[in-house]
């Protein structure tokens, strides 16, 4: 038996409970607005249940256990044994445990929860379907409606998600076994984070990139820092050529064929295919011409500065939005759209957003580079301070990399860092408030950083933009 439709009413309606909608429904339930939120698969959305936690929990699993078998240096010799099943039921509890306190978060707040996938009737109604048979629909009415329905994986002709061996990102952070041979089709943030995560576990991974380096568009000698250290874990790296097909190998495998642009033509063995080009809105299903909200040729909502659309009152925060497509710009937004909604002068000021990405070494930047610093027209001073000269770095074995500070050479404004070495993900965060409250060289220099740690990398790299480093040469 179905059940009938119904219809219910809401001040604040957010479709989607990842880091963007779960944030903005809690706010606005803290600023007192009647809200509702609609998740149609798991609370925490992409970034807990598919992409960040997993991956990270992922990274730092296989590290621990790389780490374990290549510390002979510091005398410790021993040959791990990895369990991946048990790698990933421990990687599913952490999900759960937080997924789990999503929701509680979410309900202690008194934020509406229904489960089911919403569809705009007009622009003050959507249709809920319920999952399940028997569950029915509903019909709700909002004053304000949030958009925060994320991202998917990109497919490539060819390289379709259904096929066995055909992985994409989700489904590399689910593998029930290591392949022999993995072969990688991209080589952004995230065919890099888990290219090493398998390099790390024992597969031989082949990186293939149309592109002529990996991790654009980061500075070249911060990605250097990291392609060599993979090219030391075994991962192979084949540039300018574009994945055109694959075949099936005499040995059980897959070829994975791939094209120059001047039609050169090569194949790479493969168990697993991880295809990592990018991720595309999720905003098909929501019929969001009937409430007449446009969207760019890429399926993205266009917003202001204070998360609306092209209808006022329908606001889209995170990834669906465009970039920078991060969780915590995502959950910024999300506090932004509910705060706007509340009457409050909020705005987004993209300046301070950092971004970090988990390879091996880290990278963390926020702010301007040198040269956006100069294309802005300002007189640059930057500093530097590498890790191989940080005590700290030194008694982790981790001394790759370095701390670049930007800065303003006239006044000595912080406006921006490029960190890639150990702990970047963490150290970034100093910058990323220098530049908020708008410090300047001097007040970072000035602060006394505990001694031995990788922050005082950060204090020296101050220093050394005003000519003034200890423990490095000055520029």
């Amino acid at each position: 038996m179905v059940v009938g439709d119904i219809s219910t009413g809401t001040e604040v309606l957010v479709i989607g409970a990842g880091p963007g909608g779960y944030v903005a429904a809690i706010r606005a339930a803290q600023k007192g607005l009647d809200t509702t939120l609609v998740e149609k698969d798991a609370y925490g959305g992409a970034c807990l249940n598919r992409g960040c936690i997993p991956s990270k929990a992922l990274i730092a699993a296989s590290g621990l256990a790389h780490e374990a078998g290549n510390a002979e240096s510091m005398g410790i010799h021993a040959d791990p044994a990895v369990d991946l099943s048990r790698m990933m039921e421990w990687k599913r509890g952490v999900v759960d445990r937080l997924t789990g306190g999503v929701e509680k978060l979410c309900k202690a707040n008194g934020v509406n929860l229904i489960e089911g996938t919403a569809r705009f009737v007009d622009d003050h109604t959507v249709r809920v379907a319920h999952g399940g048979d028997g569950q029915g629909s509903e019909s709700i009415e909002f004053e304000h409606a949030i958009v925060a329905t994320g991202s998917r994986p990109i497919e490539i002709p060819g390289f379709e998600f259904a096929e066995d061996h055909v992985w994409s990102s989700e489904a590399a952070l689910a593998a029930e076994s290591v392949p022999d041979r993995l072969v990688v089709v991209g080589g952004g943030y995230i065919g890099m984070e888990l290219a090493t995560v398998y390099a790390k576990l024992g597969a031989e991974v082949t990186v293939v990139e149309m592109l002529d380096d990996i991790l654009d568009p980061y500075e070249d000698d911060v990605k250097r820092v990291v392609r060599d250290r993979a090219e030391d874990l075994g991962i192979e790296f084949r540039f300018g050529e574009g994945a055109s097909g694959w075949s099936e190998a005499g040995d059980g495998g897959h070829l994975v064929h791939t094209e120059t642009e001047d039609g050169t033509e090569s194949g790479y063995p493969a168990d697993r295919v991880l295809v990592a080009v990018g991720r595309e809105p999720v905003t098909g299903g929501l019929d969001l011409e009937n409430a007449g909200v446009e969207t760019t040729e890429r399926g993205f909502i266009e917003t202001d500065d204070r998360t609306r659309s092209t209808v006022e009152h329908v606001h889209a925060v995170g990834d669906v939005s465009g970039e920078p497509m991060l969780a915590h710009a995502a959950s910024k937004e999300g506090v932004v759209a509910a705060e706007t909604i509340a009457g409050e002068p909020a705005a987004l000021d993209q300046q301070a957003i950092p971004a970090a990405v988990f390879t091996d070494p880290e990278i963390g930047t926020v702010g301007m580079t040198e040269a956006d610093a100069e294309d802005a027209g300002f007189d640059v001073a930057v500093g530097e301070m590498p890790f191989r000269a940080s005590g700290r770095a030194m008694t982790t074995g981790h001394t790759d990399g370095f701390v670049r500070i930007v800065a303003d050479a006239d006044e000595g404004f912080v406006l921006g860092a490029q960190i890639v070495g150990p702990e970047a993900s963490e150290l970034i965060a100093e910058v990323g408030l220098a530049i908020e409250l708008g410090a300047t060289l001097e007040d970072v220099a000035a602060t006394v950083h505990t001694h031995p740690t990788l922050s005082e990398a950060v204090m020296e790299a101050a220093e050394n933009a005003r000519g003034q480093a200890i423990h490095t040469l000055n520029r």
